[in-house]
C-alpha cells in the first residue's frame, strides 16, 4: 500500500520559481515599509529557477480603492537580483507583488541565435516558433505587429524577423509566460514630501514677547517671518497647553516654584483644560488657528509637542481617575525614571489589571489628535513614545491615517536601537536619532551607513536634531562657534529630515555643570533672545537651507555615499541623484580647534569617469565656478575661517 502524500506536489509545482529577498519589506510583510509620493521607490528581488531558461519579472503595485493594477518591469541585475522603481502618485497605502517567469519565447530567441551564429540548421526551432506565434495572444497595435510577425515566420527571412530586437521586444511584452509564480503581497505606506525631507525649527510661543513678559500666539506671528527667512518648512513648539500649579517645578528644574515661575509645558493640565486646551497666557484656540493660517501662508507647517503627561491637576484626574495609575496607599502614581522623579507628571494607564486595553482613555487621546488635526496641525513630535505600549500607537497611528494620510508623526525616542526601529514599523514617519552623540568620523560614517544601506533605510526615517531643550551636546559646550557651524552643515547635509530648537543659532551652550543640559533651561523659565546678537551662524543656517531647497539630490537621504578624505578630522560625502545629474560634494572638518590640510579624492568613479578625467564644480559657499582635472587633489579647512567646503559637481553632459 502507498503511504499517504504529506505534501502536495501540485502545490509545489505551481511555484517553480524563486522569489526572494524583496525589497521593500518589512518583517515578511508584517509593517509596511515606507515611500514618498513622486519619489521613484527602489522594487528588487532574487529571481531564479533551475536549468537556463529565459526569465521575465515584473511588480504589481496595487492601490486600495482603484481598480487598475501598475506593472512596473524588472530587469536582471547581478547575481539573480532583479531590479526597478515606482513613483507613487498619492499618498496612502498601497501593496507590491512580484511576479515572475519561464520567458518560452525569450529562451527560444536566445537559443535560436546561437545555433545561427554556430551555422547549424534551424528549421524545426522555426516550427517552434511559429506554434508560439499562434499560442500568443494580443490586442491594439501589438495585435497588429503580431499579426505582422506571424506573416514574416513563413517567409524566406524569417529567422531574421523572429531573432531581432524588435521581435524580442514585442514578445517580452505579450509572449506565453510558463510556470508564472508570485510572492506574497506586502504593504507600502506612502507619505508626502515632508515626512522624508524637512526642516525643523523649535521654539518656545511663551518666550516670543517683550523682555519680562510672555509670549502670546500672536507674538510668535510676528517671529514667522525671521523662521522662513532661515529657511526652515516647519515650527515647531513644546506643549501649547495649560500647565499645572501642584509640585510645579522652579528655574533649573528645582523642586520649589516661586510665584513668578512659569513651570514645565510638560506638566499639562489645570482648570483651565487639558491637552485640548491652550494655556490661557497664549491666547484663545482662534488666536492659536489664526496663527495656524498666518505661517500656512508663508510656507510653513506647524508641529505640536504631544506629551502624553498630566500634570495631578488635569482634569482627567477628576472626571476619570480609572485613566491613572495609582499605588497601594490610594496616592497617585508619580512619573519617574528612577532615579530620577518627575514630581509635576502623574501617569495614564494604558492597560488594565486583565491585561486588556483601556479603551475609553485609548479613544481619548485619538480624539486628542483628532482635535489638533481639524485645528491644522498635521505634523506631531510625540514625546517619549517608547514608554507607552506598542500596540496603543500601531492603532492610534492606524486610526489617525484613515482619516488624515498626511499626518507626519515624529518619534522622540531616543532609547534602544531596536526599540526606536520597532516604533518607525509601527508607524512613525520619522525619529529621532543618534546623530547627537555620533561625533567623530568613524562614528559618523558607521552610523549613517546604517541608516541608509541597511534594512531600517526602508522604514526608518530620521531627524537629526543637532540639540533640543532636553539635551545641550556635550561637544557643543567647548567647541565654540566653530562646532554650531559645522553640527549643522552635518545633519542638514546628511540627513533628509533636520532640526534645531532656538539658541542653536546663537551658539548657546551654556551648561548645567557637569551636565548634558543647559543652564537656565528654557523648559522652566522665559528666554528672551536678541535675533540679531553678534557672532552668530544664521548664515551658515540660510545657506545650507538654500542649497537643500534648490537640488533634488538633498532629498532622499538613501544616496549618501562616503568619499576619501584623507584625515580623520575630515568627513568627505556626494549626494548624487542619477535620475537628474544632480551632485551635491561635502567637505567638514570635525574638529573645531585647528585647521588640517589634506589630501581628497573626487569622486569621478560615480559618473563613470576614469582617475584621469575633468569635471566643472561650483563652489556652493563663494560662489565661483572652476575645473577639476584628474582625482587626487588637496584641501586647506580651518575652522575659524573655512570649517567647510560644498561643492556642486558637474561632469560632462550634465545640466549645469
Amino acid at each position: 500500500m502507498n503511504r499517504q502524500e504529506t505534501t502536495d506536489p501540485t502545490a509545489l509545482a505551481s511555484a517553480r520559481l524563486a522569489i526572494e529577498a524583496v525589497r521593500p519589506v518589512v518583517d515578511a510583510g508584517r509593517f509596511a515599509a515606507k515611500a514618498v509620493a513622486g519619489w521613484p521607490t527602489p522594487i528588487e528581488a532574487d529571481i531564479f529557477a533551475d536549468g537556463h531558461e529565459v526569465l521575465g519579472a515584473m511588480a504589481l503595485v496595487t492601490v486600495p480603492g482603484r481598480r487598475e493594477v501598475t506593472q512596473v518591469s524588472l530587469r536582471h541585475d547581478v547575481n539573480d537580483r532583479w531590479v526597478g522603481s515606482h513613483a507613487f502618485d498619492a499618498v496612502g497605502p498601497a501593496r507590491i507583488t512580484i511576479t515572475a517567469w519561464r520567458d518560452i519565447f525569450g529562451t527560444w530567441a536566445r537559443d535560436t541565435a546561437k545555433k545561427i551564429a554556430a551555422g547549424q540548421s534551424v528549421d524545426v526551432e522555426l516550427i517552434e516558433a511559429r506554434a508560439i506565434l499562434k499560442a500568443t495572444k494580443a490586442k491594439g497595435d501589438d495585435l497588429t505587429a503580431l499579426r505582422e510577425l506571424r506573416q514574416a515566420a513563413k517567409g524566406p527571412g524569417a529567422a531574421d524577423a523572429l531573432t531581432s530586437d524588435d521581435t524580442r521586444r514585442l514578445m517580452a511584452r505579450i509572449g506565453p509566460r510558463a510556470n508564472l509564480t508570485q510572492s506574497p503581497d506586502y504593504p507600502i505606506w506612502v507619505d508626502r514630501e515632508a515626512a522624508a525631507f524637512s526642516a525643523w525649527y523649535e521654539l518656545f510661543p511663551r518666550s516670543m514677547g517683550q523682555p519680562g513678559t510672555h509670549g502670546t500666539f500672536r507674538d510668535v506671528e510676528g517671529h514667522l517671518g525671521y523662521v522662513t527667512d532661515l529657511g526652515f518648512d516647519t515650527l515647531y513648539f513644546p506643549p501649547i497647553h495649560p500647565i499645572g500649579s501642584t509640585n510645579r517645578k522652579g528655574r533649573n528644574n528645582t523642586l520649589t516654584a516661586g510665584p513668578d515661575d512659569v513651570g514645565s509645558p510638560y506638566a499639562i493640565g489645570s482648570k483651565d483644560g487639558g491637552h485640548m486646551a491652550v494655556h490661557p497666557e497664549l491666547g484663545t484656540l482662534d488666536d492659536f488657528d489664526h496663527l495656524v493660517d498666518a505661517a500656512r501662508e508663508q510656507g510653513l507647517d506647524i508641529a505640536l509637542d504631544i506629551a502624553l503627561n498630566a500634570s495631578p491637576d488635569h482634569p482627567w484626574v477628576k472626571e476619570h481617575p480609572e485613566w491613572f495609575e495609582w499605588r497601594p496607599d490610594g496616592s497617585i502614581a508619580y512619573a519617574e525614571n528612577p532615579p530620577k522623579k518627575y514630581e509635576d507628571i502623574v501617569n495614564f494607564r494604558y492597560y488594565l489589571d486583565d491585561g486588556a486595553p483601556n479603551l475609553p482613555f485609548w479613544r481619548a487621546v485619538l480624539d486628542m489628535f483628532r482635535f489638533w488635526a481639524d485645528h491644522g496641525v498635521l505634523c506631531f513630535r510625540v514625546d517619549n513614545p517608547h514608554t507607552k505600549p506598542f500596540p496603543f500607537w500601531e492603532w492610534l497611528i492606524a486610526e489617525m491615517r484613515a482619516d488624515h494620510p498626511d499626518a507626519i508623526f515624529l518619534a522622540e525616542a531616543f532609547t534602544r536601537p531596536k526599540v526606536m526601529k520597532r516604533l518607525a514599523k509601527l508607524g512613525y514617519n520619522q525619529s529621532y536619532s543618534y546623530f547627537t552623540w555620533r561625533n567623530t568620523k568613524a562614528e559618523l560614517t558607521d552610523y549613517l551607513e546604517e541608516l541608509t544601506q541597511q534594512d531600517c533605510r526602508d522604514y526608518m526615517r530620521v531627524n537629526f536634531f543637532v540639540n533640543t531643550p532636553d539635551i545641550n551636546p556635550i561637544p557643543l559646550q567647548t567647541s565654540g562657534r566653530p562646532g554650531f557651524r559645522t553640527r549643522a552643515i552635518l545633519a542638514a547635509g546628511l540627513a533628509g529630515n533636520w532640526g534645531l530648537y532656538s539658541g542653536f543659532e546663537f551658539c548657546e551652550g551654556a551648561p548645567m555643570p557637569g551636565k548634558e543640559e543647559y543652564l537656565d533651561s528654557e523648559k522652566y523659565e522665559l528666554r528672551h533672545r536678541d535675533p540679531d546678537a553678534p557672532d552668530n551662524i544664521k548664515d551658515d543656517i540660510r545657506l545650507i537651507n538654500r542649497i537643500r531647497r534648490q537640488n533634488v539630490a538633498m532629498k532622499d537621504m538613501r544616496n549618501l555615499r562616503f568619499v576619501p578624505a584623507h584625515d580623520d578630522r575630515v568627513l568627505s560625502w556626494l549626494r548624487h541623484d542619477e535620475a537628474s545629474g544632480n551632485a551635491i560634494f561635502f567637505h567638514v572638518l570635525l574638529d573645531p580647534h585647528s585647521a588640517a590640510e589634506f589630501g581628497f579624492e573626487v569622486p569621478l568613479w560615480n559618473f563613470d569617469l576614469p582617475a584621469e578625467a575633468s569635471i566643472e564644480v561650483q563652489d556652493m559657499v563663494q560662489g565661483n565656478s572652476f575645473t577639476w582635472h584628474g582625482r587626487d587633489h588637496r584641501l586647506t579647512l580651518d575652522p575659524q575661517t573655512r570649517p567647510y567646503a560644498i561643492w556642486k559637481l558637474i561632469p560632462p553632459g550634465a545640466d549645469r
